[in-house]
């Protein structure tokens, strides 16, 4: 159950992007009660969930990594990541395999909705807060309306700090 999604441009998305995110098309996921949006600029192609190679001494998030048709990938659990309550992998569980520009990387989540086309008027700025729980401000890019659903538009590069992105370069190249 392999999709791939051709990108709409071939150009990389501009990472000064405004405060309140970018307009554009997004894909939809969740992971337990919330819903996420990624820009679609960044996903490469969506695989259900098989168990990945364990890695040891790599933190809890990353579950391991895979062989997506030669190349290693690692594979992060959104769920565990954010520390969400621990959510059971079933058929709808799915791995986002996105393009970090150098980097491939998997995202485990609960299940993808749809891809979302947010004009700038949909993206408000994310409200200004402490981090508490398992919703960062900083990993937020903007939160959406769509209809009757709020959507948190997640920054992927601030989710992974640079060191986080360090060491699963160095897991995959080492």
């Amino acid at each position: 159950m392999t999709q791939a999604f051709a990108a709409a441009s071939p150009e990389t998305p501009s990472r000064t992007a405004q405060p309140a995110g970018r307009a554009g098309e997004y894909l939809s996921f969740r992971l337990g009660a919330e819903e996420y949006g990624i820009d679609i600029l960044r996903v490469q192609e969506i695989r259900s969930y098989e168990q990945p190679t364990r890695m040891a001494h790599a933190p809890d998030f990353i579950k391991g990594v895979i062989d997506l048709r030669g190349r290693i990938v690692p594979i992060l659990d959104l769920r565990v990541k954010l520390q969400c309550p621990e959510a059971s992998y079933t058929d709808f569980t799915v791995v986002i395999i996105l393009d970090m520009g150098a980097l491939l990387v998997g995202a485990v989540v609960d299940a993808v909705a749809d891809v979302v086309t947010l004009t700038p008027e949909l993206i408000k700025p994310v409200p200004q807060f402490e981090p508490q729980g398992h919703l960062d401000p900083a990993f937020v890019a903007g939160i959406a309306s769509v209809g009757e659903r709020m959507l948190i538009l997640m920054d992927i590069e601030a989710l992974l700090s640079s060191g986080e992105l360090g060491l699963v370069r160095n897991a995959t190249h080492g």
